[in-house]
């Protein structure tokens, strides 16, 4: 089975547990990380890869992302280029991998669409325009996680 739209994508993302989540939303984020160069955001998405963290150590991964996402936002409202928006989105990604679980939330839905955008930033700035690479990427990501 492949993954092969976003409707089959966020179907199988419905099913892993929590953990889970927070592993396959770090790969999502690892595959935009080289477009930001703050070490909140890696340390963040690093953090989120760990089966073995503690609540205490999320909430801390969680408020390092949560500055450096500000701090990428503030850095947008000021001659914003394209790849500093780029950057901005990569630390939401990561923001998403360490966010606790709300119900009805998907941390790795959130860090995908993140990425995405993180992605359309990059091609916007390199003069490609917009594609869906990074969705298609997704799906491969996602489909070799669950070994499809």
């Amino acid at each position: 089975m492949t993954i092969s739209n976003d409707s089959e994508f966020k179907a199988a993302l419905s099913f892993l547990s929590g953990a889970t989540r927070r592993l396959v939303a770090a790969c999502f984020a690892e595959n935009v990380l080289s477009l930001s160069n703050d070490a909140r955001v890696k340390g963040a998405i690093n953090s989120a890869k760990r089966t073995d963290i503690t609540d205490a150590e999320l909430a801390a991964a969680f408020q390092s992302a949560k500055t450096a996402s500000v701090e990428s936002f503030t850095r947008c409202g000021h001659e914003c280029d394209w790849n500093d928006q780029a950057g901005h989105f990569v630390a939401e990604a990561g923001l998403a991998c360490v966010q606790s679980a709300e119900p009805g939330g998907n941390p790795a839905w959130d860090a995908a669409m993140q990425a995405r955008m993180a992605r359309t930033c990059e091609t916007i700035a390199i003069g490609r325009g917009t594609d869906n690479a990074e969705a298609a990427a997704q799906y491969r990501i996602l489909a070799e996680f669950l070994n499809l």
